[in-house]
C-alpha cells in the first residue's frame, strides 16, 4: 500500500509541474521573482516534449507501482481522472511538438508582457 501511495503522489506531483509549466507565467505575472523557478521547469517541460525523453517521474511511478504489487491502473481518483491527463492515448511525437510548441508560445507572450511591464 505504501508503493502505491507515493506512486499516486509521484503522479499528483508530476500533474502539478506540467500545470506550473503551462501556466507558471501567469504566476510571474503576480510574483516576478517566481521566474527563477518558473524558467528553468518550462525549459525543461519543453526539451523533455520536443526531445521525446521521458521524464525521469515517468519510470520512479512505474518502478512504485511494480514494488507495490500492481500491474495496471486501478479506479482510484488519481488512477482515472490525473493518469489520463499526464499520459494521454493519443500522445504522439506531432502532438509532443504541439504542446511544446504551444508551452514555449503562451509564456513567451506572458513573459513579453512581464518584460514590457516592467519597464
Amino acid at each position: 500500500m505504501g508503493f502505491r501511495l507515493l506512486a499516486d503522489a509521484i503522479v499528483v506531483f508530476h500533474l502539478a509541474f506540467v500545470l506550473f509549466v503551462t501556466l507558471g507565467g501567469l504566476l510571474v505575472l503576480r510574483w516576478p521573482r517566481l521566474a527563477w523557478l518558473h524558467l528553468p521547469a518550462a525549459i525543461w517541460g519543453a526539451w523533455i516534449e520536443i526531445s521525446g525523453w521521458i521524464c525521469p517521474l515517468t519510470p520512479f511511478e512505474n518502478w512504485l507501482r511494480e514494488h507495490g504489487g500492481a500491474v495496471a491502473y486501478t479506479g482510484s481518483f488519481v488512477d482515472r481522472y490525473v493518469i489520463p491527463v499526464v499520459y494521454p492515448p493519443s500522445l504522439t511525437r506531432q502532438v509532443q511538438w504541439l504542446l511544446a510548441g504551444l508551452v514555449t508560445g503562451v509564456n513567451a507572450i506572458v513573459y513579453l508582457f512581464v518584460w514590457r511591464r516592467r519597464r
